[in-house]
């Protein structure tokens, strides 16, 4: 398996009736870790009761937590969630938290290093600080894979301009391509014709955009490979596309086809927006014998 970083935010989900820890880059490490990583994640919290508890479940899990830094000032963070009644998420962002300002170290720079890959949310580049950070350590990244994460008013085109440019790989939902794409005046019907469009622009090789409970779509080394989707009943959505994204990356990077990468990957998103929370247990018999049925 592979040493992997990721770089975000890590805050606590909060819904109507209880909160669950939470975060993109840490959703995807945890599912990067369960089939066997070596997974660091360069993070911020607060000197606080839910931020120490947040570092607690990271370190129980087995993720590094080497480079978790602690905020003296500012809170760690927090998402108030609302699911609608097909288990979809929306969500407000409080602003001004501990993962707004993680700072550039010697050791987050070394482990971004000797990493075999750095995945990094678009998120995360909302605040001058973190942002900085982000822009040193993607210049010493071997293989940088970008997760966009459209949450306005969090982000800016010239940002995502920047780092989609800076990225290896790049995953999209479809509304986010669309909506990327039009912003550099490019228009299409076409899911295809967006993503070869994006990957000519940022001289990026390989694509993935999901598709809701319809799938994906990977371009990967000039090929597309498709999955149609899983029919399971959704309890909830958040934190499906993460464990989806550190499926897909844990097979491509140990050479698995992208057939049956992307197969494995939708598998797993099912499954995890078939359970409560970003971060439900699963084993390898589940998602295998849930592929074959």
């Amino acid at each position: 398996m592979k040493n992997i970083v990721c770089f975000g935010e890590v805050l606590w989900d909060v819904f109507p009736t209880h909160k669950k820890i939470g975060g993109a880059p840490l959703n995807v490490a945890l599912r990067l870790q369960s089939f066997g990583n070596q997974v660091s994640i360069i993070t911020r919290i607060g000197n606080d009761a839910k931020g120490f508890e947040i570092l607690d479940f990271i370190k129980a899990q087995g993720v590094n937590i080497d480079n978790v830094q602690v905020d003296k000032t500012l809170e760690t963070g927090a998402v108030d969630v609302v699911l609608d009644a097909n288990g979809s998420a929306s969500y407000t962002i409080n602003k001004n938290r501990a993962w707004d300002n993680i700072q550039l170290t010697e050791t987050a720079i070394e482990k971004t290093k000797q990493a075999d890959a750095f995945i990094f949310g678009s998120l995360v580049a909302r605040d001058i600080t973190s942002r900085a950070t982000l822009y040193a350590l993607l210049k010493v990244a071997n293989y940088k894979i970008l997760d966009i994460n459209l949450r306005a008013p969090h982000y800016t085109k010239d940002v995502l301009n920047e780092l989609m440019y800076a990225a290896n790989f790049i995953k999209f939902n479809d509304d986010e391509i669309y909506e990327i794409a039009k912003t550099m005046y490019f228009k299409s019907d076409s899911l295809e014709d967006n993503m070869l469009f994006i990957s000519k622009q940022m001289v990026t090789t390989s694509i993935c955009v999901t598709k809701g409970d319809k799938g994906a779509i990977l371009y990967h080394n000039q090929t597309f490979y498709y999955n149609s989707g899983y029919k399971i009943q959704v309890v909830d959505t958040v934190g499906a596309g993460d464990s989806f994204l550190g499926s897909l990356i844990t097979k491509l990077l140990n050479n698995t086809p992208p057939q049956e990468a992307i197969d494995y990957a939708c598998a797993v998103g099912a499954l995890v927006a078939s359970h409560e929370g970003a971060n439900p247990k699963l084993n390898e018999s589940e998602i295998l014998k849930f592929i074959e049925s």
